[in-house]
């Protein structure tokens, strides 16, 4: 396959790989493996979440980040390294970086009662964490949290067919998987000269899990780097997902899918008073899913570039490094 230098994500209809027609899933396939051993990233639509329920997920946390910081740090589970519920403001950095993110967030994860107490993973997964003053959170969160955790299950359909896999190759492997629904609020800077000169509303990273699904932001500042060194900005439409490729599917494909660093730049000064949102879904694995590369992606020119873990192994391993688990 030749390399390609995109100067933007492409995009791609999700309804080309459901639809049920063999042609127009196989040219989604092949675009999507394009996209993704060359930049990591696409946008998608018709990926089942309607614009009302976005509107509505957006409402409802910027209730809760109106709130006192009070109020909102009640919420803050650091003993189960913020794994749930919110974090606070400058809390996560980047990995190889001491200075925090200009952000602040809040983690939603698998709704213990859609899972079977016959699963071993009930036990090992906190609860969600619901802030009282909200009275819609839970509702709105756990619905969105389903629907992107599906529109993910097609595309690791998608990504196991370009790996010439079977097509239902991670379906074990994601069932009641440790996923995380993270509203993300880069908070107002009234004083940027009091902030540290070197802190970003995110710094450059890849992302720990399989894939994740992004909500479209509310505000310009993410950007990808390219092969060839440049960053490009990373816009979306309205109706589509933006979807890239995690540190965790990397190891498995052995760099054969590029997870890409990516980050949110800060605006220019004058605009540094003012709030940018937006929710990412981290689309996890169960923790026992071996991350050992791939056989069929293993050959002379390529050769084992990891160390054999697990999911839950590696999880561990970059929240440590993040700041989020000492």
């Amino acid at each position: 396959m030749s390399e390609i230098l995109y100067n933007e994500i492409p995009s791609l209809d999700l309804a080309d790989f459901t639809s049920g027609d063999a042609s127009q899933k196989a040219a989604f396939v092949h675009k999507l493996g394009d996209a993704y051993q060359n930049i990591g990233f696409v946008a998608i639509k018709n990926h089942g979440l309607t614009q009302e329920l976005q509107d509505n997920l957006y409402a409802t946390i910027k209730e809760f980040f109106f709130l006192d910081d009070s109020i909102k740090s009640q919420y803050e589970r650091p003993e189960i390294g913020y794994q749930r519920g919110y974090t606070g403001k400058g809390k996560e950095h980047a990995k190889g970086r001491n200075t925090g993110d200009l952000k602040e967030f809040y983690h939603v994860g698998q709704d213990l009662g859609g899972i079977p107490d016959t699963d071993p993973l009930k036990k090992d997964y906190p609860p969600n964490v619901w802030p009282a003053e909200v009275s819609n959170f839970k509702e709105v969160a756990l619905e969105v949290y389903k629907t992107i955790e599906n529109a993910g299950k097609a595309m690791l359909r998608a990504i196991a067919l370009h790996l010439e896999l079977p097509e239902d190759y991670f379906e074990d492997k994601v069932i009641h998987g440790n996923s995380i629904l993270r509203p993300i609020h880069y908070f107002p800077i009234e004083n940027p000269e009091e902030v540290p000169s070197d802190a970003v509303r995110a710094a450059e990273h890849g992302d720990i899990n399989l894939i994740t699904l992004l909500m479209g932001a509310s505000a310009d500042g993410l950007q990808v780097l390219r092969k060839d060194g440049q960053w490009i900005p990373i816009t979306a439409l309205p109706d589509q997902l933006v979807v890239n490729v995690g540190d965790m599917l990397e190891r498995l494909t052995n760099k054969k899918l590029k997870s890409t660093i990516h980050r949110v730049v800060n605006p220019p000064r004058e605009k540094m008073n003012s709030s940018r949102y937006s929710i990412p879904f981290f689309m996890h694995p169960r923790a026992e899913m071996d991350l050992t590369c791939l056989d069929s992606c293993v050959d002379t020119e390529n050769p084992k570039a990891f160390e054999d873990a697990t999911a839950g192994e590696f999880l561990e391993e970059r929240l440590r490094e993040l700041g989020l688990r000492k």
